[in-house]
């Protein structure tokens, strides 16, 4: 694998991008509440006690044993992700990977508002430690989001399928089959922070960069920012709004025919499993 030399970003840099990022996927109506989480890996070492003095021992929800030495940023249990620009570290925790990958220390801030790290916090560790194992990289950012539009086609049977789904949400903008080249991946219904929900959606995240929990919501990832990571949820939700707008306009709209999208991938030389 050839890695590109590119400076790192520093704490402060990311924490200010988790904050811009919980409050656009708040824009797009894709987190209610609490709703939606934030996760970043970080596979350097980090100084965190500047922003995050109080420490504890904590078990992992799944075994992580690629992220041992690092740290991973993520989102506490009940927090709004639209407050989380005006108040980082009170919704933020950081945990450092023990050896072996079984236990870490979990550092949080003297103004911390949780109890605990996200709900989901075993989804997004084990994609991190699926996408370093196999990938060895050294920066990951997971966003989970409620997009409405994508949700809701979920609940169309005839949608709950990756090759229906990614013909609906890549013929309605040219910049979509750039942006979400590799298309989505949509996943049956599962209960939330289940084990079969993880293992499927580790899976789902290794052909894609974003993943469709049915009936629930999206799993995306970028190994290049936090920002690019939110950037394919407002893609794929934006084409799932032109799809919903024209089944409720009875199917009226053409959309862009296969050939403009093959036009569109060549033009910008983009391979694509959805150009057939």
């Amino acid at each position: 694998m050839t890695v590109i030399d590119q400076p790192r970003p520093t704490l402060d840099e990311i924490i200010a991008q988790i904050g811009e990022a919980g409050a656009r996927i708040c824009d797009i109506e894709a987190s209610e509440a609490g709703a939606g989480n934030i996760s970043v890996y970080m596979g350097w070492d980090v100084e965190v006690r500047r922003h995050f003095p109080n420490a504890e021992e904590i078990e992992l929800p799944v075994p992580a044993p690629a992220l041992a030495g690092g740290t991973v940023l993520a989102t506490g249990s009940g927090r709004r992700l639209r407050q989380i620009e005006q108040e980082p570290l009170a919704a933020i925790g950081a945990v450092k990977i023990h050896e072996g990958g079984r236990t870490g220390t979990l550092y949080t801030s003297n103004v911390r508002k949780f109890a605990r790290l996200t709900s989901e916090f075993n989804s997004h560790l084990a994609v991190h430690q699926d996408q370093v194992e196999r990938r060895g990289i050294d920066f990951q950012a997971v966003v989970h989001a409620q997009p409405p539009h994508l949700t809701y086609l979920s609940h169309i049977p005839a949608y709950r399928d990756t090759a229906r789904m990614n013909a609906a949400i890549l013929r309605w903008e040219p910049e979509s089959i750039v942006s979400l080249s590799q298309g989505i991946a949509v996943l049956p219904f599962f209960i939330p922070g289940s084990e079969e929900m993880g293992t499927a959606n580790v899976e789902g995240l290794r052909q894609f960069e974003i993943t469709l929990w049915s009936k629930h919501g999206t799993m995306s990832r970028s190994d290049i920012s936090v920002y690019r990571a939110v950037d394919r949820v407002e893609y794929a939700e934006t084409g799932a709004k032109y799809e919903y707008m024209d089944l409720v306009a009875g199917g009226r709209a053409e959309g862009l025919t296969k050939a403009e999208v093959r036009s569109v991938a060549e033009t910008f030389g983009i391979d694509s499993p959805w150009l057939a």
